[in-house]
């Protein structure tokens, strides 16, 4: 049995060294960048004015309480633009991630309470990166923040 575990071991320190945090945290900074960049670009038209499509979902069917559908429309929107390319870039990164997961939270509560299984995977990955920060692959990192 401790040969076993032993070898197990061994197998486990491979893979901490193979799989580093700076590789998990860019897989989920671009993970969490698709998701939300990709929503965001449904939401306008060119490159940042708000479709009636948008203005409508905010009306009809994102419902947030006390905050109009046209400023919670700019908000939501606008946010899903720069959190993701924040990410991306690995710049403020936990602040980033939080913010984005302070939407999922207002997406769940509020808008769709029986996704939980979507929103508790994008909320770990963010939770991971609020956590741990953006890696050696980040902005974050070459300006010496952690």
């Amino acid at each position: 049995m401790t040969t076993l575990l032993t070898h197990w071991n061994t197998l486990t320190d491979k893979l901490d060294a193979l799989i580093s945090h700076s590789f998990l945290a860019l897989c989920c900074r671009i993970s969490l960048a698709a998701i939300f960049f990709l929503s965001a670009r449904t939401k306008v038209d060119g490159f940042l004015s708000v479709n009636d499509t948008a203005y409508t979902l905010f009306a009809e069917e994102y419902k947030v309480p006390l905050i109009p559908p046209e400023v919670a429309a700019h908000l939501a929107t606008y946010a899903e633009h720069l959190f993701p390319i924040l990410l991306v870039l690995g710049l403020a990164t936990r602040l980033s991630a939080l913010g984005l997961l302070g939407m999922t939270a207002v997406i769940q509560i509020f808008v769709y309470p029986d996704a939980w299984p979507t929103h508790l995977s994008w909320a770990a990955l963010m939770l991971y990166l609020i956590g741990r920060g953006a890696g050696a692959a980040s902005l974050d990192k070459l300006l010496g923040a952690k």
